[in-house]
């Protein structure tokens, strides 16, 4: 029998009748929708007539889905199509086969129309028969034979994911959006899957898996393969969601043309945006895996997530906080978390575990009391982080950026409670885009070879210290950001110009000032804090009350900052000076260290005036790879350089001669 890659093959030949009307990213748009469709077609072939003749007795008497159930029942899928066309009647009439095959599509039950709907099938049809292509592309699909007898449902799976790579690969301009490259995937699975072989191995074991972000359903195709290698016995529910049409399609035929077992029935894969239309409501799952977009906003959605937030707290999903609109990353961790299994054993409840791609942004931008930093500080101090991965630059076809693995989970092992593993593997890659291809695809530069995966499972499953492995205390990732403030230093001096200033805002004054400049004279005073005490003194000889903002105007026109002035002490009913906002700084000091011991050991030293204003605490996290996996390169000796240099200058030197003559 052929393998799944004779018939990928078959199949990807057929899409070179497509050249012309379709630029090859665009292929996609017929090949993947009529091999669902002649897929369909061959599962069905057997009880055709038995649909046909239930649908004559029942179409008079049922309508919407009771109809679909019975029509269901009697082709013995989850599906059914109760046209009278089939491939072979469609090539009966080549002058109206549009027509026909629009006809044909509409037979199918309420699930498989919705998904050619998402597909947006019937442009493409209109396409293709106005470039008279459609007739060819029909015949052509008609000789490969995809009946479940000669092409199983694991392989019909393979066969799919495997046309899906190749023309998310071809489109690699937008790919990145919807498709993650494969060894990713796996090196995600492998790790989320690595302490639960003793769980999955327990026959009768039923877990589920979500992809609040699934794409084509690239990850959920992953996850079950490795259950369906390493642990048989083991039943695995997989579940996605997603907003792009074609992508929603896509996955939700991978899923109906593998047969995938539901959990109480329903969708397995289901369209919608994860953050305002949560179709997987108050339901929890044993495993997430998913790729969200990287630096997608999330303005579309802000008024309905606010509202989350603000109305619900931590009954909703995103209590703790919400990340700057301009990236939704964390959002999508929030949402998973949100669906966490509780751990309880007794009631066999053993609590999840998510692999989530991110860039570095999630990491450290935001500082303290931020949504991001309040959002990582909430999952460490739950103790769910359990480990984040550095992965290659040019991983992904859209992008070049650094990209990171994060596991999280609220049921760490013993030896890794209140602990997070680093593990740097930037520099384990091979070049070129893929296994298969040492080209490029797109910004897909590098890929992780097999025994590369292998290599990092490995360190990740060891978690030692060493070279590209470092485990560190959660509580290391964490600061408080305190205020520093230095006192006020004012110099009081009064001028004709600044004057006429005062009195511009406030002639009713000019007695008093004209008593002020007499009093104090014009020489600059250094002691804001005497200067003002005699101006009060004189006011109240004078019997004249100011007003807060007369006060104020006065001290700003007549004074101006000076180091070598006095402090300016608070009011008579506060102790301590009045700090200087233009000299506030702010310091990060480790939550492994004592603030008062650090502040004397590392400001005041420096700043012996400086004191810290601690009703302003807060507390931040932030994980910066590159401080924990720095390298230091010491510059080449300047003797190096300097006979570089004469090197350049001779060889100049000689090729401008050779040009003079």
């Amino acid at each position: 029998m052929p393998d799944h890659g004779y018939f990928a093959n078959l199949i990807w030949q057929i899409a070179d009748l497509l050249r012309g009307p379709y630029r090859p990213p665009q292929y996609e748009r017929v090949m993947l929708p009529m091999t669902v469709l002649r897929r369909f077609d061959c599962v069905l072939a057997l009880t055709k007539g038995k649909v046909l003749s239930e649908y004559e007795k029942r179409k008079d008497k049922l309508k919407g889905d009771a109809l679909d159930r019975k029509l269901n029942a009697a082709a013995g899928q989850r599906f059914h199509n109760h046209s009278p066309l089939d491939f072979e009647k469609l090539l009966g009439d080549p002058d109206h086969i549009a027509q026909h095959l629009v006809s044909y599509i509409q037979g199918f039950s309420s699930e498989v129309r919705r998904i050619f709907e998402y597909f947006e099938f019937e442009t493409e049809i209109e396409k293709m028969r106005v470039a008279n292509i459609l007739y060819l592309v029909v015949s052509q699909f008609r000789t490969v034979d995809l009946h479940p007898k000669q092409v199983p449902n694991n392989q019909m799976g393979l066969i799919f994911e495997n046309l899906i790579r190749r023309f998310n690969e071809l489109a690699n301009e937008t790919a990145g959006d919807h498709f993650t490259p494969r060894e990713v995937i796996r090196l995600m699975v492998n790790v989320l899957f690595i302490h639960d072989d003793e769980l999955l191995a327990t026959p009768g074991t039923v877990r589920k898996l979500l992809d609040p972000a699934c794409g084509t359903g690239g990850m959920l195709a992953e996850a079950q393969s490795y259950l369906r290698d390493h642990h048989p016995e083991a039943k695995l529910y997989v579940y996605g969601q997603d907003y792009n049409k074609r992508a929603y399609a896509t996955a939700a035929s991978d899923m109906l043309m593998k047969e995938v077992s539901h959990n109480d029935g329903g969708d397995n894969v289901r369209f919608g945006d994860s953050f305002i239309e949560d179709r997987f409501q108050d339901e929890t799952y044993d495993y997430f895996l998913t790729n969200p977009p990287f630096g997608v906003d999330w303005k579309r959605q802000q008024t309905e997530i606010k509202h989350e937030h603000e109305k619900q707290g931590f009954a909703g999903r995103f209590g703790i906080g919400l990340p700057r609109v301009n990236d939704g990353s964390l959002l999508f961790l929030q949402h998973m978390i949100n669906k966490f299994e509780p751990v309880r054993l007794s009631e066999h409840r053993h609590g999840s575990r998510l692999a989530i791609v991110f860039s570095g942004s999630p990491l450290f931008t935001g500082g303290a009391g931020s949504g991001e930093s309040n959002i990582r500080r909430w999952i460490i101090e739950n103790d769910w982080l359990e480990a984040i991965i550095a992965l290659p630059e040019q991983m992904f076809y859209n992008t070049g950026i650094g990209t990171y693995i994060w596991i999280v989970t609220n049921r760490k092992d013993k030896q890794r409670k209140s602990k997070i593993q680093l593990l740097d593997a930037r520099d384990i890659w091979t070049p070129g885009g893929s296994e298969e291809s040492r080209r490029s695809l797109g910004d897909k530069r590098r890929h992780i070879a097999s025994e590369q995966i292998d290599e990092i499972v490995r360190i990740y499953g060891c978690f030692e210290n060493g070279k590209r492995s470092k485990c560190f205390e959660n509580v290391d990732f964490g600061y408080t950001r305190v205020t520093i403030e230095r006192p006020l230093r004012l110099r009081y001096r009064m001028t004709n110009d600044d004057k006429a200033r005062f009195l511009e805002a406030f002639p009713e004054l000019l007695d008093d000032v004209q008593a002020i400049d007499k009093e104090l004279g014009r020489k600059p005073l250094c002691d804001w804090n005497s200067v003002w005490k005699r101006i009060a003194d004189l006011l109240y000889e004078r019997q004249s009350r100011w007003k807060r903002a007369e006060r104020q105007c006065f001290c700003a026109i007549f004074t101006e900052k000076a180091p070598e002035a006095e402090p300016v002490k608070k009011n008579d009913r506060e102790t301590g000076y009045e700090p200087d906002t233009e000299l506030r700084d702010f310091e990060n000091i480790p939550l492994t260290e004592d603030v008062d011991t650090y502040f004397d050991r590392e400001v005041r030293p420096h700043v012996p005036d400086a004191w810290m204003d601690r009703g302003k605490d807060k507390v931040g996290y932030e994980i910066n790879f590159n401080r924990y996996f720095y390298k230091y390169t010491p510059p080449r000796p300047l003797e190096e350089i300097d006979a570089d240099l004469k090197k350049a200058e001779e060889t100049i030197v000689r090729l401008l001669g050779e040009v003079t003559t």
